[in-house]
């Protein structure tokens, strides 16, 4: 067989799997779309769920950290469930439709269990929770397979910001249906939110099966197991910077649940304010996504990450200025402008900084530990909320300012143990950060 036919054959399967690679990219976006649909629906309404189901203070932080906890320990288990999978998508597939018929025992409590209601809730979200986590170091690892190190932060940008437009219209949805049917004892509302939040997963099911897997690079005999990997934290690169992301993420994990339970409670809020103040976030979050992603690729994602750690404790300290709708709905907005450099460049660089063998331990190792932190901050946040004194008229705004000085003691002893793990261009914060436009007057 001459050689000039094997070229042309090499050449073809070349370009198939680029095919392949590129309508997979594009199914991951529409995946995306119908995820954050679903998170759209439901992300933001889970605690006035539980409040009217008369939680606690101590049971709406239970709601987050019994689920944090659970997901943290399925991560440690994720590598091994993988290889009994044989592929990723035989993982990711059974996990996704298990997370979307969930949503049926969720929107069924109030009408099943006349007692401890709050418990059920916590029961069936736990279990919603480490279903569609449970995948995520298969996703990651498929992910850093298709999207090329050059283009990571401009693709995650992208696609982050069309997620972002889609949650945040879908909050509006649920905000008017739950208006509708606002009244004390009825769960209308919720059922429908619930029910639509279901159907768009399985959307979001049926375009992961639409996906090219890429094999993945076979693991050697000799590579590290997952108590290896965790014992490294603190020592190599990689390790230092988990440690980094998992610590700050324990310090906003102790006010985290605590700001739908100020709006709603101390402030009084109705649905339509608390979704307004809830959305500025999602805006400036997606707005700002593709500013981030364009100088995460040109000056490296660790750059970011600094810069956005740097303004990370002002973000809860915000929040004292003033109880007015339209100062916390700026104020969120800052918080998402901060999120979008932190969340984008913190996850792009573990991408580049793991071993593409045994990316699927790596992030499993980091999912596992950012879990376990935010199960530590809530369950912290829970113990302490009760017992802190009054601040400016208000008991809550004593655990954000709590949570701020943790993210700065955070910043100043780790931030600069962190470096860089590819090339960069050398460029000045001030250049870096000024906004640039193009000629149709968008941010750059």
């Amino acid at each position: 067989m001459p050689s000039g036919f094997h070229r042309k054959q090499r050449v073809l399967s070349r370009a198939n799997k680029n095919h392949k690679i590129r309508k997979s990219l594009q199914y991951s976006v529409l995946d995306g779309t119908a995820w954050s649909a679903m998170m759209g629906l439901t992300q933001n309404y889970i605690t006035p769920y539980a409040l009217n189901l008369k939680a606690t203070n101590s049971q709406i932080s239970l709601l987050s950290a019994i689920p944090s906890l659970l997901t943290a320990i399925s991560q440690f288990f994720s590598p091994s469930l993988l290889e009994r999978a044989g592929n990723r998508k035989n993982l990711i597939l059974p996990m996704v439709f298990l997370n979307a018929l969930m949503f049926i025992p969720i929107l069924l409590v109030p009408f099943l269990f006349q007692t401890n209601q709050v418990w059920w809730l916590l029961g069936f979200m736990t279990l919603s929770t480490v279903a569609g986590a449970v995948i995520n170091p298969a996703w990651g690892s498929m992910m850093t397979d298709l999207v090329p190190m050059k283009l990571r932060g401009r693709y995650f940008g992208n696609r982050g910001m069309i997620n972002g437009l889609i949650t945040l219209f879908f909050s509006f949805v649920a905000s008017g249906i739950l208006t509708v049917f606002d009244q004390a004892g009825n769960f209308t509302g919720y059922v429908i939110i619930f029910i639509a939040a279901m159907a768009f997963r399985l959307v979001s099911w049926y375009f992961l099966t639409k996906q090219y897997e890429p094999v993945q690079k076979a693991s050697k005999d000799d590579s590290p197991g997952m108590v290896t990997l965790f014992r490294q934290v603190g020592s190599s690169n990689l390790g230092k910077f988990i440690l980094f992301i998992v610590l700050m993420d324990f310090c906003v994990a102790m006010s985290g649940p605590y700001f739908a339970v100020y709006m709603l409670h101390d402030l009084n809020f109705g649905y339509i304010p608390f979704t307004l103040v809830c959305s500025a976030g999602p805006v400036s979050n997606m707005i700002f996504l593709k500013y981030w992603g364009r100088r995460a690729d040109t000056a490296g994602n660790l750059k970011v990450v600094k810069i956005a750690s740097i303004l990370m404790p002002i973000v809860p300290v915000l929040w004292l200025g003033s109880t007015n709708v339209v100062y916390l709905m700026a104020a969120n907005m800052f918080s998402g402008f901060v999120w979008a450099g932190f969340s984008l460049s913190s996850v792009n660089y573990v991408y580049d900084s793991c071993d593409p063998a045994i990316s699927h331990k790596q992030l499993a190792v980091f999912n596992g530990m950012d879990g376990l932190a935010g199960f530590l901050g809530f369950l912290l946040g829970g113990i302490l909320v009760d017992k802190l004194p009054v601040l400016f008229g208000f008991q809550l705004r004593s655990i954000m300012v709590l949570s701020g000085i943790g993210r700065a003691l955070v910043v100043l002893f780790l931030l600069r143990q962190l470096s860089e793990v590819r090339r960069v261009s050398a460029v000045s914060t001030w250049n870096l950060m000024k906004i640039k436009r193009d000629k149709n007057g968008r941010i750059q």
